[in-house]
């Protein structure tokens, strides 16, 4: 099985896109929601605002109102450190460096001036497949607590825990969440603390399709947790840490500058996902894909039909646009936002630097970058003019 991206395909026919969705042809990339089966190729190239199998256009308006990306010159790339095994994600620090999770090796590395210097490893942490040191994001209160909060994947399960950095170390584990399903693919991984204060927990299905619609179960979900672990206040339902649910593999969160959630999510052979994110909101893996208009579900706002142009990974948002790191795509998708509205999605940096495996907005207004080229992967600078 393909790391990242099953071949494993739905017998169920996806319908034509939301009334968000805005998708074209760029760069001779075929992005379309309609006319095909989930078991053969897309194929015809729909912009969904101006003709969809539903006869509807996006928001009930014309296509030419939806966002556009502003034309841009090429992005400058830098090279920040190379020769990472299996970078996952990383975390800004307040004097100026950035944590960073291997995957395969469970370790944590700083990285700051040009260098990458080991400060931890996860010993609970059993790397197999897509599973291993994933997620990482600091506490709220860093400054104070210098929490950090790393999900893994453990000998029974995916779990959050937090340890305290300093003096260069990580000591003091606390395990703050388990229980989330393991398998060798779909295990989510993705962390963040949101605006309200809240770790948020993008979790995948494990191959467990029974999952992502059991609001019992903690696959196939986005979870919302205090720092302890426990259901937020407010969430949904109840006494419940889900927030949202439906999910097939949850693999980026980011928020825009009105506090909106927005996730990547990876389909099956078709279909990979933008979600904008409601409390309480069902997406509808495994009955539904994309944007079918069923009332039941939610539909994504943006929808990439084949996998080979996207597998999205990680996301953030900078400027007007929600960034999207691309794994079997190899380029970084731009998707222009106005409101919680999406526009045509861009390719960066197409075919240039390999699988894309995470994307965060820095201190110094650049994009990082990290490349999933196995043992030889590097954390990219990324400047958009």
């Amino acid at each position: 099985m393909r790391p990242d991206s099953p071949p494993s395909r739905s017998s169920r026919r996806p319908r034509a896109g939301s009334g968000t969705v805005l998708l074209g042809v760029l760069a001779g990339i075929t992005l379309v929601v309609t006319g095909c089966t989930a078991g053969d190729p897309p194929s015809g190239a729909s912009p969904a605002g101006s003709s969809t199998a539903s006869g509807r256009s996006p928001s009930g308006s014309a296509p030419g109102s939806l966002p556009t990306a502003s034309a841009v010159p090429e992005p400058t790339v830098q090279t920040v450190v190379d020769r990472l095994d299996s970078p996952w994600a990383v975390a800004f620090l307040p004097d100026g460096g950035a944590l960073v999770t291997e995957r395969d090796t469970a370790t944590v590395r700083l990285v700051q001036d040009g260098t990458a210097t080991e400060v931890g490893r996860i010993a609970r942490a059993r790397p197999a497949g897509e599973g291993g040191l994933l997620g990482i994001a600091l506490s709220p209160r860093f400054r104070t607590d210098q929490r950090v909060f790393l999900y893994y994947t453990a000998e029974s399960d995916n779990r959050v825990e937090s340890f305290r950095y300093a003096d260069g170390g990580l000591t003091d584990g606390r395990v703050v969440l388990t229980g989330i399903p393991k398998n060798t693919t779909h295990n989510g991984g993705r962390i963040a603390f949101g605006p309200d204060g809240y770790l948020y927990v993008g979790t995948g299905d494990a191959q467990d399709r029974s999952a992502p619609q059991d609001r019992s179960a903690l696959g196939g979900k986005i979870l919302r947790v205090t720092v302890e672990g426990r259901p937020a206040p407010g969430n949904p339902f109840g006494d419940n840490p889900v927030y949202s649910y439906g999910h097939r593999n949850v693999q980026g969160l980011a928020w825009d500058a009105a506090g909106r959630l927005w996730a990547t999510e990876l389909g099956p052979a078709v279909d990979d996902e933008v979600n904008l994110i409601r409390a309480g909101g069902n997406y509808g893996w495994p009955e539904v894909t994309g944007a079918p208009h069923r009332s039941e579900y939610i539909d994504a706002v943006v929808v990439w039909p084949s996998t080979a142009e996207s597998s999205p990974s990680g996301a953030a948002i900078l400027g007007d646009s929600l960034w999207v790191a691309a794994l079997r795509g190899e380029r970084l998708w731009q998707v222009p936002l106005d409101g919680e509205r999406a526009g045509e999605p861009v390719a960066q940096l197409q075919g240039r630097y390999g699988r894309l495996r995470d994307v965060a907005a820095a201190p110094d207004g650049s994009l990082w970058v990290l490349t999933d080229q196995g043992t030889n992967s590097s954390i990219l600078r990324v400047t958009v003019r």
